[in-house]
């Protein structure tokens, strides 16, 4: 029984043990267009969502507003739309859905599909640091907003350094600490 499961633990290391994880790492470069989305969102904790025609009971909208009444602001949420051609016919369903504050990408046929430069599904969310490192990437089940995943690991790229230190983490704890003292919240 021990040889087997010896066995077994040695193939899983062989197997994985040449993959590179993909987290506390700068996702590939991606664009819609001409537009960058991850270096405009460099010193906030962004939230990259990657959804179709969104029908959720929960939506980002409301989670943005959840987590900003609770004192977490500077927090960048992208949508990324499939690239196929349903997914773009429904595209305007898909802005309706969310908030004028998040912004919803079109990915053109024609470009490299960032689905696939990021390693992602339908209903994906990604989370990276103020640093624009990867810190969780969430599929199904676990992207399902009625559940508390995708909260909790906003906050904690928010409030953790998962990825080790960043410079932009320094200056937004000092924000927080200036309008802890005018609001007299204890952060």
């Amino acid at each position: 029984m021990w040889a087997g499961l010896g066995l077994v633990l040695a193939l899983c290391l062989l197997l994985g043990g040449g993959t590179e994880s993909q987290y506390c790492k700068e996702p590939p470069e991606w664009h819609i267009g001409e537009e960058n989305p991850m270096l405009n969102s460099r010193g906030s904790v962004t939230v990259v969502a990657l959804l179709q025609v969104c029908f959720l009971d929960y939506s980002p909208p409301y989670l943005r507003v959840k987590l900003e009444n609770e004192g977490l602001v500077n927090i960048s949420y992208i949508v990324v739309n499939h690239q196929g051609s349903y997914a773009q016919r429904k595209f305007h369903l898909l802005q309706e859905s969310v908030s004028e504050y998040i912004t919803v990408y079109q990915q053109d046929e024609q470009q490299d599909d960032v689905w696939t430069k990021l390693n992602g599904n339908k209903d994906d969310f990604l989370i990276y640091d103020r640093c624009g490192r990867l810190v969780y990437h969430l599929g199904l089940p676990y992207s399902f907003l009625s559940f508390d995943y995708v909260e909790e690991s906003i906050k904690i790229a928010y409030c953790e350094k998962k990825c080790g230190n960043c410079s932009y983490t320094v200056f937004s704890r000092f924000i927080l600490y200036i309008l802890g003292k005018e609001t007299g919240f204890d952060w």
